[in-house]
């Protein structure tokens, strides 16, 4: 699991303009990465424009997933993962940036002018959200029900071998009882024919 990109685009016309964004391509070569980049950069334009305002929507390509959110206010967060990244968290973290990004940069800040716009949290999130359990608490504690449940199955599963072992030995005493009045039964016969003096 990995995320790769964050972008803030504006997407009220075409081309949609990259207004901040944060790429992880340590994975790739030295030679590669720039052209992994502009790949990531026209795609998300790409994927900003045709998302309407309010629409969520995952696009793949490649061995990559683009989540896109886009706000009314003309602007669409996009992450580009891996297939593995859990959809509902690239999602809970594109609401956070939007939000956060709106509420630093209004829209009077970007709907006249196509300048990047610094936004630091996005290198924090970038890192921070790496590791999809870590960050979203959901899927934390998903992961404990898991490991909960699957104690719980190893502790159900001894209890059903002792209990059938505990069956086991009460057929033996059984078995072992019925022995023993036959064996009563037999020797009371024996010691009958003889008189002991």
């Amino acid at each position: 699991m990995k995320l790769l990109y964050i972008g803030i685009l504006k997407n009220e016309e075409k081309p949609a303009v990259e207004l901040c964004c944060e790429r992880d391509l340590t994975s790739y070569s030295r030679f590669t990465r720039s052209s992994v980049g502009e790949f990531m950069t026209l795609f998300s334009k790409t994927v900003a424009e045709r998302t309407k305002p309010g629409q969520r929507q995952d696009v793949e390509e490649q061995s990559y997933t683009f989540h896109a959110y886009a706000r009314s206010e003309g602007i669409a967060g996009i992450i580009i993962s891996d297939h593995e990244y859990p959809a509902l968290v690239a999602h809970q973290l594109l609401s956070k940036v939007v939000d956060e990004f709106l509420s630093k940069y209004p829209r009077s800040a970007f709907a006249t002018s196509n300048a990047e716009l610094p936004f630091p949290q996005l290198k924090e999130y970038i890192t921070k959200y790496q590791d999809p359990a870590q960050a979203d608490s959901i899927m934390k504690i998903q992961k404990e029900l898991d490991e909960t449940k699957i104690v719980l199955h190893k502790t159900i599963e001894s209890v059903l071998e002792r209990g059938e072992k505990i069956d086991s030995l009460v057929a033996k005493s059984d078995g072992l009882s019925a022995q023993s009045k036959m064996f009563y039964t037999q020797a009371k016969k024996q010691n009958s024919c003889c008189v002991v003096m």
